[in-house]
């Protein structure tokens, strides 16, 4: 019985040494699959967004960002944690009927991620005014879907 008793508790002992060095979630213990993906379909996200635009509601556009994002945009000095910010950033920003171009871009692919970052220039079809801006939108496959989890966008500075 004693014999016994000692054999459970090296047992336990070595099992909690072994979640000790390798937590629950740790890199050593997480799987991921990666999601094969192309340039082409990483700029199809813009379009997708750009599209959305169009639609001229905000929440079709706030429905390409994941939930846990941030929107860093180029006419607001207070960056959108959450879907009610990101909301109401749109809204005011779709007001002026926007298109936006791009100009030039870089790709880049990991696993279950995508960064696309360049220049686009946003045309205002009630004001008339055009923007030229750089930008960087990161993704992340979600294992449905590609959404945005940050997006930063500037104005070009004038020459």
């Amino acid at each position: 019985m004693k014999k016994a008793v000692v054999c459970s508790l090296l047992a336990a002992g070595t099992l909690l040494a072994g979640c000790a060095f390798n937590p629950p979630g740790s890199a050593s213990t997480r799987t991921e699959v990666c999601k094969t993906t192309s340039e082409q379909e990483v700029a199809a996200l813009f379009d997708r967004w750009n599209q959305s635009l169009q639609t001229g509601d905000a929440r079709k556009v706030v429905a390409n960002y994941a939930e846990k994002s941030v929107l860093l945009a180029t006419v607001s000095n207070t960056p959108r944690l959450n879907a009610a910010q990101k909301q109401d950033y749109f809204e005011h920003f779709l007001e002026n009927k926007p298109f936006g171009r791009i100009d030039s871009r870089t790709i880049e692919i990991g696993c279950t991620t995508a960064v696309d970052a360049g220049l686009y220039t946003f045309t205002f079809a009630k004001t008339g005014a055009v923007v030229k801006a750089r930008y960087t939108y990161t993704y992340k496959w979600n294992g449905s879907q590609w959404l945005i989890t940050s997006h930063h966008s500037s104005a070009l500075p004038e020459k």
